[in-house]
């Protein structure tokens, strides 16, 4: 599955694709990270915000075990 990471910042716009959700989860990162207004676009066309980019990944992340004493 092909990822387009599309980038905005003042007049400039920049995009890139990536066969990786990973790797296209990171570069948009470090793009954001750098001030760009970034979203992934999916092969089906659905939008990812920096919020949602978690939900890219093949992992699902665990809530932390917190022991109460």
């Amino acid at each position: 599955m092909a990822y387009t990471i599309s980038a905005a910042r003042e007049n400039e716009k920049m995009e890139s694709e990536r066969a990786s959700s990973l790797i296209a989860i990171a570069k948009a990162r470090v793009w954001a990270s750098e001030g760009w207004r970034v979203v992934i676009i999916d092969a089906q066309g659905r939008e990812y915000l920096p919020a949602q980019f978690d939900d890219l990944t093949p992992f699902k992340r665990v809530a932390p075990n917190i022991m109460r004493g």
